[in-house]
């Protein structure tokens, strides 16, 4: 086995060296001792030389050590500002001047520019010599008038710049489980500084050096500018951008909502330049070279030399990088007459990548290219081998196979990042897939090559072209707005992804010995008469014997590899099926408000879903970004979906305003919801509006929450609803402007445990309910559930979700006085203009003993409650603690 495949096993022990690097040092020990035993079992069964399980072993130590050199290198050259910032907490930054190299290309995106310096001096704070370092920093720059945006199309990688600005480390994650956009950057490009900027006028940029692979870049950069210019000249806004992408690998352009319905479909691989693309440009300059009668040594050598051209015109993503590098490996092995199978020339190429740039094994792109290709190499033949032989439909089975084989191989790799899976995808990819590859990408890149030099016939492809773009838009909306067929899956841990593919590979390997098998069978059938096959069977029955027996263990391999992908595939559904534990979690979303709420049985409520503010006048059409933060579908519709919320059994929503409601339009497009409850009035705000109708249109039933009602979605669960009391008038909803002293409060218990869940309520109405309730405790207060208060010590109430933000205006001493609560949650955003949480509200907490956690600088808090009701509190920025 290894002995047949040296290099594609070579390939895999150093891509595993690599990517062990970054693991715990008891992951690290795992998996080295069971390449050893597999090694060891190798050489036993006689599947490999000693030799060859040696220079395997080897290679994956060599792997590690390079990867592990790699990092040193990249480590940054600031390691005293590096400690200060992560010492401290509000972060310390640092005002500097940074002097270096545009590293990457230029992200204009409305009023804000995004690129990577190569810093080669460093000015901080008031040191009054520069410090001389080699590193990566990313820029993030603010621009404040148009003509700065003018000024930021000019600039090039390659270029020398000279930038003044805010040097701070790259953010956490905030939520468990949320995007660590610091992790990303140092594990993929070792970078571990942001350096903020405001405004144009803090750059100077130069010409740099003309011969470094940066300016190289940045003439391809320039040539891929004006390709861009030249499409959008022949196709309208809508279609300019998705063909850019499709064929130039630029996809900066592309409408986000057309590439959100790409991405519900999994079709996103389709706008990413990879092999197919390659494929397509060699197959069209080996037509054009046979055209002018090329003989064929002498168009491999010039296929092979222009393909890299092609790669750094696409763009140089790891996809296409890896397509390239096979098409070159593979043009030049057949041009010595020495071309080997698929395998061998994709695992020369991962070789090659990971040499070059070991940081490439944390690319998702990099991860999906080289799985799907090299499941596609591997399965399609012995699957397809499975199914009839049809003449007439031969094509149309092939593609059923490489479709189906790909979906099985990019699924754990999508649940894992993505955390959805459609399976529309399927026959969506069986039908747009080749439509796009095959007629629309050739019409948009003929266009695109006719255009210059003739006019009229560039116009009329791009008019076919547009056509064909209508049509795929048109399907594709219609397509993945089919409710119901998007599935969400919680992120799988990675013991569950080795062992799908692990099955997945005993499937295959079964399948092709029972091709085989069977193909053994029916060559005898065909070669031997009646007599002879009775002469045989008296013969050789013991070899017959033998091959039934073969038969039916690679039945009983596939069967087997089919019940353990059924049972992975019930495990990555309900990963938490026997968990019994509730949890509470103060989500962190910035200045605004979202709790997630999981029972004992596993049903989840959502109570509101932040949103942000605009302050100031409306922005100028050159400021608005194409794809702009949204809370909704930046962080909490992801955080849902990592978290496997397949529905949300009762959506809250406190009050109206948009800092509690801006997130939840993404929320409910894009998870079911089986029930709202709100505060029965209206608001004449556009996002109000636009929420309360799409909820309609989704037919969502609605209910006002007013005190009194009761929910208990199980056992070990209950809300109550405090506030606000009933309308008077049931036909006719409230229209109320400032919603705050109309918010939803209501009691939550889980297991016993008590939580206090109080909107942006302020004093009025916390007196008005004091009042209502006429107790002096809430100890003694039945509200009518089947749980009772926690009355350990002096305390009534577990926790208690501060109003309003810790406003100076709620949460008054009367009020800490009649709950007597033990924690105290309070979801703020980080330097918000409203400097919340305000001093004396944390002032009255800390006299009435409440240990308080913030969002703002713990990170999403989250309290656990089991079966018995012991209960135990995480912050994100920290461990457990019980």
């Amino acid at each position: 086995m290894i002995n047949r495949r040296i290099i594609v096993w070579l390939a895999v022990c150093w891509t595993l060296g690599i990517a062990v690097t970054s693991q715990p040092l008891l992951v690290k020990w795992l998996l080295s001792g069971g390449l050893i035993l597999m090694l060891t079992a190798a050489v036993l069964m006689k599947e490999s030389t000693s030799r060859a399980a040696v220079l395997c072993l080897a290679v994956c130590c060599a792997g590690s050590a390079w990867a592990a050199w790699s990092d040193y290198r990249g480590a940054t050259g600031l390691p005293d500002l590096l400690k200060t910032a992560q010492s401290s907490y509000p972060p310390v930054t640092f005002e500097v001047e940074v002097e270096g190299m545009i590293l990457s290309p230029i992200q204009v995106d409305g009023d804000s520019v995004q690129f990577q310096l190569q810093a080669a001096s460093i000015l901080v704070n008031a040191e009054t010599t520069p410090r001389i370092i080699n590193e990566s920093i990313q820029v993030q720059l603010k621009l404040l008038t148009e003509e700065e945006q003018r000024k930021a199309y000019t600039w090039r990688r390659g270029e020398h710049m000279q930038v003044r600005g805010v040097l701070e480390r790259p953010s956490g994650p905030s939520n468990e489980g949320g995007f660590n956009y610091r992790s990303y950057l140092q594990s993929t490009n070792h970078i571990y500084w942001l350096l903020r900027v405001k405004g144009a006028e803090q750059a100077s940029v130069s010409p740099g050096a003309p011969y470094t692979i940066a300016a190289m870049l940045g003439h391809m950069d320039a040539i891929r500018s004006w390709l861009g210019s030249k499409m959008e000249e022949l196709y309208p806004e809508e279609q300019a951008g998705y063909m850019k992408g499709l064929v130039l690998g630029n996809s900066d352009d592309m409408n986000p909502e057309v590439f959100r319905r790409f991405s519900a479909l999994g079709l996103t691989h389709i706008l990413a330049i990879s092999g197919l693309h390659v494929a397509v440009f060699l197959y069209v300059v080996h037509a054009l070279l046979r055209l002018i009668r090329v003989p064929r040594e002498r168009a491999l050598l010039m296929m092979a030399a222009l393909t890299p051209f092609y790669v750094l015109i696409s763009g140089a993503s790891p996809s296409v990088v890896r397509a390239g590098l096979m098409a070159v490996i593979g043009l030049l092995a057949a041009y010595a007459n020495r071309l080997k199978d698929g395998l061998h020339l994709l695992s020369a190429s991962a070789i090659l990548m990971l040499l070059w740039n070991p940081t490439y094994i944390h690319n998702v792109g990099f991860q999906l290219s080289y799985l799907v290709t090299a499941g596609l190499i591997v399965g399609v033949a012995p699957v397809r081998a499975l199914l009839p032989r049809w003449r007439k439909g031969k094509a149309l089975l092939d593609l059923v196979v490489v479709t189906l084989v790909a979906q099985f191989v990019s699924f754990p790799i999508s649940i894992y990042y993505f955390n959805q899976w459609n399976p529309l995808s399927i026959p969506a990819n069986f039908v747009f897939v080749p439509f796009i590859s095959f007629i629309v990408m050739p019409l948009g890149a003929a266009s695109l090559a006719l255009g210059p030099i003739w006019t009229l016939v560039g116009q009329w492809l791009a008019a076919a072209g547009q056509t064909m773009n209508g049509l795929t838009f048109m399907l594709v909306q219609y397509t993945a707005e089919l409710r119901g067929w998007q599935t969400v899956w919680a992120q799988p841990p990675i013991w569950w992804i080795v062992l799908w593919y692990v099955a997945m590979g005993i499937g295959f390997h079964a399948a092709r010995q029972w091709s085989n098998y069977r193909q053994v069978n029916l060559e005898r059938a065909s070669a031997s008469s009646a007599v002879d096959a009775i002469t045989i069977s008296l013969d050789s029955g013991g070899e017959q014997a033998g091959t039934t027996l073969s038969g039916q263990r690679q039945l009983a391999g596939m069967a087997a590899s089919v019940m353990m992908i059924a049972a992975l595939l019930g495990y990555a559904w309900m990963p938490d099926a026997f968990d019994r534990t509730a949890q509470f979690s103060m989500l962190d979303i910035g200045q605004g408000d979202s709790l997630l709420i999981r029972t004992g049985s596993g049903k989840h409520v959502l109570v509101d879903g932040g949103g942000t503010v605009a302050f100031g006048k409306k922005k100028e059409a050159w400021q608005v970004r194409q794809d702009p933060f949204e809370v909704g579908r930046k962080v909490l519709v992801p955080l849902l979906k990592q978290r496997g919320v397949h529905a949300i059994d009762l959506l809250v929503i406190t009050h109206l305003d948009s800092d509690h409601i801006g997130g939840l339009q993404a929320v409910i497009e894009s998870i079911p919801v089986r029930r709202i409850w709100w505060n029965g009035t209206v608001k004449h705000s556009e996002d109000a509006v636009k929420l309360m109708e799409t909820a309609l249109k989704l037919r969502i039933p609605m209910f006002e929450a007013a005190a009194g009602m009761n929910w208990q979605p199980d056992d070990g669960a209950s809300l109550h609803v405090l506030w606000p009391e009933a309308s008077m008038s049931a036909a006719r909803l409230r229209e109320v402007g400032d919603q705050n002293e109309s918010s939803v409060a209501f009691l939550l218990t889980l297991y016993g445990r008590t939580f206090l869940l109080t909107g942006d309520i302020g004093k009025a109405s916390e007196r008005m309910m004091v009042d209502h309730f006429a107790d002096s405790s809430a100890c003694t207060r039945d509200f009518s559930m089947k749980t009772s208060f926690s009355t350990k010590n002096k305390y009534c109430l577990d926790v208690l979700k501060v109003a309003h933000h810790g406003s100076k205006g709620s949460t008054t001493s009367e009020w800490l006085s009649y709950w007597k609560p033990v924690y105290a949650v309070i979801s703020v955003g980080k330097d918000n203009l409203y400097r919340h949480p305000n001093a004396e509200t944390l002032e009255r907490l800390d006299h009435a003993d409440v240990t308080v956690w913030r969002t703002d600088r713990d990170g999403e808090t989250d309290f656990a409650v089991k079966p018995d009701g012991e209960l135990s509190i995480r912050w994100s920025r920290h461990k457990w603690k019980d």
